[in-house]
């Protein structure tokens, strides 16, 4: 998970197999040291988080990304490589402060349907092992 301050608008792009829609922002995210600079990372989301990313962040908006890091290296024009971080998008969290309600009813409409999605998944929550007086040795 990480803290994020969004500082370029997504951008979309599509696959050319099935069209599935990428998109990318560039965010920003506190150093742990005091007199450091803070850091910046490419946030990429497939799919459904894509289209969410278009839709709904805009530029200075704050969030709590989850997903994974990876490495990616980059050729440089000397013919060097250079390491940079990217972020993979799991999960998208817009960030709330007490003072900011503008972005609540977009929270209560995902929330909502997130419910409605988990309404049609149904868990057995029966024991692996039947429960019976005999002991089986």
């Amino acid at each position: 998970m990480l803290e994020v301050l969004v500082k370029k608008a997504p951008t979309v792009r599509f696959t050319q197999d099935n069209k599935t829609p990428i998109a990318e922002i560039e965010a920003q995210f506190d150093s742990l040291r005091a007199d450091d600079p803070p850091s910046i990372i490419k946030v990429v989301g497939w799919g459904k988080l894509a289209e969410e990313l278009q839709n709904t962040v805009q530029v200075n908006s704050k969030l709590v990304i989850e997903g994974r890091l990876r490495m990616n290296s980059v050729p440089r024009a000397d013919g060097t490589k250079e390491k940079r971080a990217e972020f993979t998008l799991s999960r998208l969290h817009p960030f709330i402060s007490d003072t900011d309600t503008s972005s609540v009813d977009s929270i209560s409409q995902s929330n909502e349907m997130n419910s409605k999605e988990n309404e049609s998944v149904k868990w057995d929550s029966s024991p692996l092992i039947p429960e019976t007086d005999d002991i089986p040795f």
